[in-house]
């Protein structure tokens, strides 16, 4: 692999020998590393990277946004749920199911009639999305609010009814449930989730860079107009060529890398950094649930 060989060592090469880099291996021989990176859009021939900076780290970039976001604790749903104003029969109903946003298309799926008997909120969502005079036959309350303390009896009996009456009417007209998640706007919790994840996400990719530049950086180079660079004495070791947060793009392809290299003594270690082993672009952090 031609290598554009007018590069300055001290234009490509940074090397962090005298920065507390702990080196993995030995560092008893050195190698080199050449590598050259293209991206290829849809249909169309590889493009050379030009003019982009590569970084040789100690440890996968991947790996150390992790440990990042172990660090600053990423947000448990579980805690998330236990806070929100809503009612008790709420928050356990959305513990049990993989469900934040209230406002899915197919809640209505997801509901049972003594889900939506049970639980306040979407008692009332139920009511309204059906008030109106639009649904025909659904049960009213006889009850009253004052009998609850005047007549307390006569009050339950009749709740008791109504309840009875509704569930049967439930089942038997599930389409009635279809649109209630219209009705669940207001208290919906997934703008919030989203917030804090989306919060969560932004302090590990402001973090990310620093922690590999300052803590596991090796060296780093530009690649020239053929899209190709070389790192040579090296030591000898295991490492990761990555492009941290930055995407390389070239037509609708927007690529990073974060690939495994093993340097030997002695030896050149010759890549090629294609579509084939980029790393997805979008991929969130972990540790969100």
């Amino acid at each position: 692999m031609k290598i554009m060989r007018d590069l300055s060592l001290s234009s490509i090469l940074v090397l962090s020998l005298g920065a507390g880099v702990a080196f993995p291996q030995s560092l008893s021989g050195t190698g080199t590393l050449e590598f050259a990176a293209y991206v290829s859009p849809t249909a169309a021939k590889p493009e050379p990277v030009r003019d982009f900076t590569f970084y040789v780290l100690t440890k996968s970039y991947e790996d150390i946004k992790h440990e990042i976001a172990e660090a600053n604790g990423a947000p448990n749903r579980e805690k998330f749920i236990a806070a929100l104003k809503l009612s008790p029969e709420l928050r356990e109903w959305l513990k049990t199911h993989e469900v934040l946003d209230l406002t899915m298309p197919g809640l209505d799926k997801l509901l049972t009639a003594d889900d939506i008997l049970h639980i306040p909120e979407v008692l009332l969502a139920y009511q309204r999305s059906n008030s109106g005079g639009v649904t025909n036959g659904i049960p009213k309350p006889k009850y009253k609010d004052a009998d609850k303390t005047e007549n307390p009896a006569k009050y339950e009996k009749q709740h008791q009814e109504y309840f009875t009456a509704l569930k049967k009417f439930i089942q038997g007209h599930p389409e009635t449930v279809a649109g209630i998640e219209l009705e669940m706007d207001g208290i919906n919790p997934a703008r919030k989730w989203a917030e804090a994840q989306n919060s969560f996400k932004r302090r590990v990719r402001q973090q990310a860079p620093m922690q590999a530049q300052t803590k596991y950086l090796v060296a780093k180079v530009d690649t020239n107009l053929e899209g190709r660079a070389s790192l040579p004495r090296l030591p000898a070791g295991s490492y990761w060529v990555s492009t941290l947060d930055l995407d390389a793009g070239a037509g609708d392809s927007r690529l990073k890398w974060d690939v495994p290299i093993t340097i030997e003594a002695g030896k050149t270690t010759r890549i090629e950094l294609t579509n084939l082993n980029a790393a997805d672009p979008f991929k969130a952090p972990e540790a969100l649930h």
